[in-house]
């Protein structure tokens, strides 16, 4: 069935025509239409088909109005649902989503350069439309926002299919025609003018090109009071470059290709039109040079008087710099004198590019601000290290490049010092993100690859002022330090004071760790941000970043001068400090307070960190690593924060640790190893008891427990220790105590524990907790068949994350999430949850993508999907050797993988994967996992021996904690068996195994796996 609501309704089945009679009917089918295959709630269709109200017994009114829809549509199409009703056809059998899917097609296509197939899904996509969208339901409120969405994605699909026609070389002609109607009735829509005016110049009609920029930007004018954005400035300026004759002026043909700073350079050309004077200004190596000389040449026929290159860098400061500068510019006009100057430039539109002007800045600016007053036809583009201070003077900062043109740099560099180069982009974006994105680091490191490999190169960057050593550039470029030290040698004695101290910060710096590092005043960094040696960081609140290429050398003029080691030992007190104030409120509300702050400064939290234990100084490490093992537990890596904390427990001990810190260190290391899925096999650390009453090193004990899977020792404790503790103490200790009964089987038990953890951790504020408690709770409400308290808890868990900052964090949640979707019967939607997961804009951290790729595994083999199955536990599989996930990960993956080979018949390989599963399970050790491979088990012996799997479903029920109603697996193989033994003897033979004590169900599941 096909339902179509881009225009009036249309319903076919099979090719015919479904009559839907009845305005409510329409309206009905509609509002289902919109949210196909999930449920639509009663209220929302009661709102939607009697918007004013309607009968005094909508519920019953609701009945009837399906009942007849139902007798119009084919069978089985509209479904009931808990609270609400289902259209159920597949969103590609409804046009608005079709069209969706096809238009995010193209649009890909075209982002890839694949021209042919974007226009071609495009079209596709628009040929769905025959008239105003929703149509029959235009009078309720839900239509008014679904019409004007997708109003504006068929506008953005038009575009983008023009876009394709246009680059495929389709007749530029017809498609101006096309946007010109366009235009007219989208009058203020950039794109279609940018569009318009690159069809019509491709169309050999320039000039109208021309004038249809100028007429819309005295429009943007008139009606908004701005100016148009920087694609319609592109497509603007590929109009004005259409080579005519050669122009005038002393720029010199550049020897390589000019990659990225598209924006910058059409920034640059529409403030020389609105002003007269733009200076770049960045930091040494940024490319400013080379961003000026490619704007002069792309403009260079707009004037005829010529572009002209002044190069200052050889000009001596001092007192006779102002002659120098002067002299300069008349040599590179070729007049006979500086006082000529004027009268060369005076009459006739020319461009002066004044070049390096950082150290002879107010002789430069005094030529600019003189030329420019006598010369209305001038133009002056200045690259400088700070700005002249000439009225009238526009500002274009010059940042690194960004990634993606930083690493098209290199490759293309790279290529050419050593033909046939190729290497991965991530690998070439680490060594470009290492250079700062700076375009003469990156050129110097390309050209060293003609003697070493990419990996020999960034295992050398930390010695990049030797690596990056001379070419045949002027000498001043000659080598990265040269770049740098020629601005270091513009400071004065304070300044570079300052500058050197601050290159000890690894992150942003804030302006109160800049003056108790430093001794930096506010002042001290706004010039030196001036002086393109800081970076001011966009945010509510001042930071700044000095780009490591500076950070290094600034280190080294420091460790000249003997006051490295007092600027690292400032920087690790001040950041000790930190830690340790905001340790105590990162448990209870007032965290939103501080997570901000230490997220900002974890570059340099990490820094510090490493500051000590490399100096042995095991008391500031141990001190700092407690402090901030919450903040880091927050995050969610578990395995990375327990990795931290053993090594600041590991530094050499050569000055004292205060007891009350080892023991805050050493639970914050049991705590994330169990969260990571750890175990305590030969680890030393956890022999050690934990000294102190703070609340993490209350917790060691009973995480020592339970990594020791000693539950009766660990119950025990918790007990003991429950009673006066804060809130979030104990609630962490309720937490572990369902983790020990879990792994005993006991999930009643269990459940209670985290009934009291939940309501603990709302009594304390602490919102990470909360999501954790909230997390392993939905777990049981699943295993329970409460598949709606498991849903809220987790919705509830995810807005936890998201209030936290932690979103990509809430990803495991997402995944238990469509496991619980997929259990209650919405695999659709289950898997479009999963699916989203995947996809690179997600940025799913690599620990959460084989439990994604696992649950849809699942849901492909359970669909019947055998292949697709494989290719996603496959999948999994090489996420798990990427990543420090723990065994449970693991056995799950086999046991799937056992269920695979079961449907194959191949029972040799079903059984190596059940006996890795129920190893790996006890490992962990996770007795529910291990009652997943249980019921592998019992569906390996059901073929021969239907007693015996029924014996092992009852031992797998004990290692559970009880019977699991949301496993599919189980809930089929439990009726095969049933069905197999008749139901009094399944039920004596399941009792039996349900009867026995954990380790002898676990006794049981080895001895059927031996059994042949």
């Amino acid at each position: 069935m096909f339902v179509g609501i881009l225009g009036p309704l249309a319903v076919t089945d099979g090719g015919a025509r479904v009559p839907v009679g009845g305005a409510r009917l329409r309206v009905l089918v509609t509002r289902l239409a919109l949210e196909p295959g999930r449920t639509v709630t009663n209220e929302a269709l009661v709102r939607a088909v009697w918007p004013d109200g309607g009968p005094g017994d909508p519920g019953h009114a609701l009945q009837a109005l399906v009942s007849r829809l139902r007798r119009c549509l084919p069978d089985g199409r509209v479904r009931s649902a808990p609270g609400g009703y289902v259209l159920d056809v597949p969103k590609d059998d409804v046009d608005a989503h079709r069209f969706e899917r096809l238009a995010r097609e193209g649009a890909r296509a075209l982002r890839d350069g694949d021209h042919a197939r974007a226009a071609k899904a495009l079209a596709e996509a628009l040929a769905l439309w025959r008239g105003d969208p929703l149509a029959d339901a235009a009078d309720a409120p839900f239509a008014a926002a679904g019409a004007v969405r997708v109003r504006e994605l068929r506008l953005a699909a038009t575009e983008d299919r023009v876009a394709a026609e246009l680059a495929a070389g389709a007749d530029p002609g017809g498609l101006a025609a096309e946007l010109e109607a366009l235009a007219a009735r989208h009058p203020l829509r950039e794109r279609v003018r940018a569009l318009l005016i690159e069809a019509l110049h491709r169309a050999g009609r320039s000039a109208e090109a021309l004038a249809v920029y100028e007429e819309f930007r005295r429009v943007l004018a008139d009606e908004l009071g701005t100016d148009p954005g920087d694609g319609l400035r592109a497509a603007y300026l590929d109009v004005l470059r259409v080579p005519r004759t050669r122009p005038r002026g002393n720029l010199r043909a550049p020897a390589t290709g000019f990659v990225g700073r598209e924006d910058e350079c059409a920034w640059i050309a529409r403030r020389l039109w609105d002003g007269r004077l733009v200076t770049l200004v960045g930091t040494g190596g940024a490319g400013k040079t080379r961003l000026a000389t490619t704007v002069g040449e792309r403009l260079a026929e707009r004037f005829p008087g010529g572009v002209w290159l002044v190069e200052l860098a050889a000009v001596a400061a001092g007192d006779g710099a102002r002659d120098g500068v002067r002299a300069a510019a008349a040599a590179a006009l070729g007049v006979r004198g500086p006082e000529r100057l004027a009268e060369a430039l005076a009459g006739v539109e020319s461009l002066l590019v004044l070049d390096n002007c950082e150290h002879v800045l107010d002789a430069a600016a005094s030529l600019a601000g003189e030329l420019l007053g006598a010369c209305p036809g001038l133009r002056v583009l200045a690259t400088s290290r700070e700005r002249l201070g000439v009225d009238g003077e526009a500002l274009c900062p010059v940042p690194p490049l960004d990634e993606p043109a930083a690493v098209r740099l290199f490759a293309e560099r790279a290529a050419a010092a050593r033909p046939g180069f190729t290497a991965d982009d991530a690998a070439v974006g680490a060594v470009c993100r290492r250079l700062d994105g700076l375009p003469l680091a990156i050129e110097l490191a390309a050209a060293r690859l003609r003697a070493m490999t990419l990996d020999q190169l960034a295992h050398r960057l930390d010695r990049r002022f030797r690596v990056l050593g001379g070419d045949r550039r002027p000498a001043r470029h000659r080598t990265l330090r040269a770049v740098v030290a020629w601005s270091w040698d513009l400071l004065d004695e304070r300044e570079r004071r300052v500058a050197e101290r601050l290159a000890v910060f690894a992150g942003t710096i804030a302006p109160e760790a800049a003056h108790r590092v430093a001794g930096a005043e506010l002042e001290d960094l706004d010039a030196l941000v001036d002086r393109s040696l800081l970076q001011a960081v966009e945010g509510t609140e001042p930071r700044f970043r000095m780009l490591e290429t500076i950070r290094e050398y600034g280190r080294e003029r420091l460790a000249e001068r003997g006051g490295l080691d007092g600027a690292r030992a400032a920087h690790l007190a001040y950041f000790l400090e930190l830690a340790e104030r905001a340790e105590p409120h990162l448990c209870r509300a007032e965290q939103l307070d501080w997570l901000p702050l230490l997220t900002a400064e974890q570059e340099n939290l990490l820094a510090a960190l490493h500051t000590a234990e490399a100096d042995g100084d095991a008391g500031s490490a141990v001190r700092l690593a407690a402090a901030l093992a919450v903040f880091w537990m927050l995050q969610g890596d578990h395995a990375e924060v327990a990795r931290r904390l053993r090594d600041a427990l590991e530094t050499p001990r050569r000055t004292p640790v205060p007891a009350d810190a080892e023991g805050a260190a050493l639970g914050g290391y049991v705590l994330n190893t169990v969260l990571s899925g750890g175990a305590a096999r030969d680890d030393p650390l956890l022999t050690a008891p934990a000294r102190g009453a703070r609340p993490l090193a209350v917790l060691a004990g009973p995480g020592v427990a339970l990594l020791a899977d000693d539950t009766a020792g660990g119950l025990a404790a918790i007990d003991r220790l429950l009673p006066g503790r804060d809130a979030w103490t104990r609630a962490t200790l309720h937490v572990i105590g369902a983790m020990l009964n879990g792994n005993a089987g006991d999930m009643a038990a269990a459940h209670r524990n985290l009934a009291a953890a939940v309501a603990a951790y709302r009594e304390s504020g602490e919102r990470g907790g909360l999501a954790m408690a909230l997390l392993f709770a939905a777990s049981t409400e699943m295993s329970a068949g409460n598949y709606d308290a498991a849903v809220a808890a987790l919705e509830e868990s995810i807005g936890l994350l998201r209030v936290l900052g932690q979103d990509r964090e809430a990803a495991q949640q997402r995944i238990m999430l469509a496991v619980v979707l997929a259990r209650s019967g919405d695999a659709r939607r289950a898997r479009d949850e999963l699916t989203a997961l995947l996809e690179p804009e997600a940025a799913t951290p690599a620990r959460y993508l084989a439990g994604a790729r696992l649950a849809l595994g699942d849901l492909a083999r359970h669909g019947g999907d055998r292949a697709e199955a494989e290719r996603h536990y496959a999948a999994a599989e090489r996420d798990l050797e990427h990543t420090s996930s723990g065994p449970q990960y693991r056995s799950l993956l086999s046991t799937a993988r056992a269920h695979l080979a079961i449907g194959d018949g191949d029972t040799a390989a079903a059984r190596r994967h059940l006996r890795t599963a129920l190893a790996e399970a006890v490992e962990g050790p996770d007795m529910p996992v291990a009652a997943s491979a249980g019921t592998g088990i019992a569906r390996l012996r059901a073929a021969d021996r239907p007693a015996d799997a029924a014996e092992t479903l009852g031992a797998a029920s004990v290692l559970r904690g009880g019977p699991d109603e949301s496993d599919l697996d189980l809930a089929h193989l439990t009726r095969d068996l049933r069905a197999a033994l008749g139901e009094r003897a399944f039920e004596e033979a399941r009792a039996r195994g349900a009867a026995l004590a954990l380790p002898d169900a676990l006794a049981l599941l080895e001895d059927q796996l031996r059994r042949r």
